[in-house]
């Protein structure tokens, strides 16, 4: 009987050791291939306080059901890595080139663009820091106290080429229908009023608190209705709406400008923010809903 016994017990004691010898050498099975879409999804947030990003922001990268891709465009020697985000319909749809903020192509930069996806655009985010960073990387490989300065380096003619070699990647884009707009933020901004006197197949520029925009004298040299969304509380870039606006109507050009009450510089970004204050909030809900009445009537069929 303890014969018996012992050699039952040993038994159990010999499998158990049998078993976690197997769990220990068995290879572990291999993780289903990420798409590119997915891998850029999940890479780190970035949250500093050189650009805070508020919870909202990072859920909607993280939660939402849109494909974006991450592609290169060549301009020159050069190659200008971009985010281009699709919206969920079955037919061609108008392209925006998002220009980013001073902070470079940020995850806010990548959250708006997510928000006029979804809205039913093409959107693409050229991060024109492309090749400019540490090991010739881009906006993720500059330490955040230095992308401001790296954006500010950054040459001029180089932006408007590689602005117009996204600009004509996206008219071809099988998804596009062909029409295009521009816009940007801050220091996008500014680049996209600019851009607006470079490239003739733009249908509209928005330019959101951008720094001014142009001499009196390249005002005739605009290609496009442009729009703008100013905060009141941000005299460093409001105060000089009057002229420019007298200057655009004496080149024959269309320029509508709103400055919006109490509103700040970056308010797009700070309406989105957890503790926004009210004239923000308000600022960037009024601001998008005009951005996109104003594109609903650029993509509007033609009338016959």
């Amino acid at each position: 009987m303890k014969n018996s016994f012992l050699k039952i017990l040993f038994g159990i004691i010999l499998g158990s050791v049998t078993a976690v010898s197997i769990a220990q050498t068995s290879p572990a099975p291999a993780p289903a291939a990420a798409s590119a879409s997915a891998a850029a999804a999940a890479a780190p947030v970035r949250q500093s306080n050189v650009h805070p990003v508020s919870k909202n922001i990072t859920a909607r990268l993280a939660n939402s059901p849109r494909h974006f891709d991450i592609v290169k465009i060549k301009q020159g020697d050069r190659e200008v890595e971009t985010y281009v985000f699709y919206p969920m319909t079955k037919d061609k749809a108008m392209a925006v080139v998002l220009i980013h903020e001073i902070f470079g192509a940020s995850d806010w930069m990548r959250a708006a663009a997510d928000q006029l996806a979804e809205a039913g655009y093409i959107v693409l985010v050229p991060d024109l820091l492309s090749g400019m960073g540490p090991n010739k990387g881009g906006t993720n490989d500059f330490a955040d106290t230095q992308v401001t300065a790296g954006v500010q380096r950054l040459p001029a003619d180089q932006v408007m080429a590689d602005l117009s070699a996204v600009a004509d990647y996206a008219k071809k884009l099988d998804a596009c229908n062909g029409k295009i707009a521009v816009g940007g933020f801050c220091w996008g901004g500014g680049k996209a009023f600019a851009f607006s006197t470079v490239n003739k197949d733009i249908k509209a520029a928005f330019v959101f608190y951008g720094a001014p925009m142009l001499p009196v004298a390249e005002m005739s040299k605009v290609n496009c209705p442009v729009y703008g969304f100013y905060g009141e509380a941000d005299a460093r870039i409001s105060a000089s709406v009057p002229a420019e606006t007298d200057a655009m109507k004496a080149a024959g050009k269309t320029y509508d400008a709103i400055v919006y009450p109490g509103a700040a510089h970056g308010f797009m970004r700070l309406g989105q923010m957890d503790d926004s204050s009210v004239a923000n909030k308000k600022a960037a809900e009024d601001s998008w809903k005009r951005m996109l009445d104003l594109l609903a009537k650029l993509n509007a069929p033609a009338a016959k």
